[in-house]
């Protein structure tokens, strides 16, 4: 009732206003609104099996109504009724709903906005396309500033009519700062803007993706600059910066792609789109090539000036052997580029053919690791080659612990296995000394066994001597 309350009021003002109808009209709705979704929240909480209170997700929520029955009113007045909600704390995930609903329904009554076709055919003067200017830029101001709120898709949508309505640059480089934040999101189809306002310009719009992309590339420059300690401290291979450097590596090289094949799209378009990433985004380059290779095919006028330029973007260390194979047979390269190729090709080869027969050299294992994977080492940002070191130091810390306590145990046991040693040779030499000192008899005793036997041997020994001395005599 209030709603309908609101849309009457449309034709009534600026009496309505000042007697404050309209005003009051919004605040109910916004504090209804706001009252039934902490309703709808208490009624999907739940207790989970480990009886903790937690909410469901899955739920459908009931305290959304309003969104489909705010789309009837006029975007000045809708534009009040949502900024009061905000600040009444309805949910964001509400809000960009309710604008994706809005815009839906103003945005698409005129066919020639989402029909690329019929661009040309635009006015921009016209008296319609100047509401949907007047919409465009209020749903732009009115958009949550927490990521995800709205999605991607829907951004771009409001990108390509902010561009074809010739809106605000304020509106449109807010547009491409959201965009950016969340580009690892972003899908081919997104990206492929297309040129509406220059006829012989390129198809489609490469100076607005650029500057998303340094949008991108800003905020992963400001999040590695971070002095948060537990950004450095994650074990994680890769971190999720790092992660969408590469989703947005890849994206970009098929938008390369996609876009080559343009006759009007000059070269330092190409190159400083090419160039745009850090050069740890890319741990292969097959993708680049393969982009490079078209814009070459399709442009095939450049100079050798041009041609050696375009080369020097690709590191044809990061290259797989069939993407090798194929630049070493291609003829679109420059000779110098060829060379390079075949050279790093017989390292790979090389290496390869060590690796098999045998691993007395080590160092050209690490080589040939260098070369087939990509450095991936190379390939990793700043703050995850920091954490990376970080990780093996703590390693290493704990290695040599392990070997200080190891090390206090062998000399313990050194110590133990003297000492015993020690003490069996004192015994051992006793005994000896004591066997031999029986053996020699040096008083004559003869009451043992063992000294008398040497008497009686003597004594026949000395009666044996003196028959044959009397035998002689005779």
């Amino acid at each position: 009732m209030c709603v309908e309350v609101l849309q009457q009021c449309e034709n009534l003002l600026p009496l309505a206003d000042e007697l404050r109808v309209v005003s009051r009209c919004i605040d109910a709705i916004a504090s209804k609104a706001c009252a039934e979704q902490i309703a709808s929240s208490f009624s999907r909480l739940e207790y989970s099996s480990s009886g903790r209170l937690h909410m469901n997700r899955q739920a459908k929520s009931d305290g959304d109504w309003w969104i489909e029955d705010l789309s009837v009113l006029r975007v000045d007045l809708y534009q009040k009724v949502i900024t009061a909600m905000k600040c009444r704390g309805v949910r964001p995930e509400s809000i960009g709903a309710s604008l994706v609903n809005y815009a839906q329904k103003e945005l698409t009554k005129k066919s020639s906005l989402w029909n690329p076709c019929n661009q040309a055919k635009v006015d921009l003067l016209s008296g319609s396309n100047g509401h949907e200017k007047l919409v465009v830029e209020t749903i732009v101001s009115l958009l949550p500033i927490e990521k995800l709120a709205v999605p991607i898709t829907f951004l771009f949508g409001l990108l390509r009519s902010a561009v074809m309505l010739d809106c605000t640059i304020s509106c449109r480089l807010d547009l491409e700062r959201r965009i950016g934040s969340q580009l690892d999101i972003a899908t081919l189809d997104d990206l492929l803007i297309p040129s509406f306002r220059h006829a012989g310009d390129t198809l489609f719009d490469v100076d607005t993706v650029h500057r998303i992309l340094v949008n991108f590339s800003q905020q992963d420059d400001s999040e590695d600059d971070m002095d948060d300690a537990s950004v450095f401290e994650s074990d994680s291979p890769h971190s999720p910066s790092q992660t969408a450097l590469f989703k947005v590596a890849k994206l970009v090289d098929n938008y390369l792609a996609e876009i080559a094949p343009d006759a009007n799209l000059k070269l330092p378009k190409f190159m400083v789109i090419a160039d745009v990433l850090p050069t740890h985004a890319r741990t292969v380059h097959d993708g680049l090539y393969r982009a490079i290779d078209i814009y070459l095919k399709a442009h095939q006028n450049l100079s050798e000036l041009d041609r050696k330029k375009l080369s020097k973007l690709i590191d044809f260390q990061k290259l797989s052997q069939e993407a090798g194979a194929h630049a070493a047979q291609n003829e679109r390269l420059p000779l110098q580029s060829i060379v390079q190729v075949l050279y790093f090709e017989q390292i790979r080869l090389r290496n390869s053919l060590s690796c098999s027969y045998g691993d007395d050299d080590p160092k050209p294992t690490h080589q040939s690791w260098r070369i087939s994977s990509g450095a991936l080492s190379a390939a990793m940002s700043p703050r995850d080659n920091y954490a990376s070191l970080r990780r093996e130091n703590r390693e290493l810390k704990l290695e040599l612990a392990r070997l200080r306590m190891r090390l206090n145990d062998l000399e313990k046991e050194h110590v133990c296995m003297k000492r015993d040693m020690e003490k069996s040779n004192s015994r051992k030499f006793m005994s000896s000394f004591s066997k031999k000192i029986g053996k020699l008899s040096f008083f004559g005793h003869s009451s043992s066994r063992g000294s008398s036997s040497p008497s009686k041997h003597s004594h026949r020994t000395d009666s044996k001597v003196i028959e044959r001395t009397c035998a002689s005599t005779e």
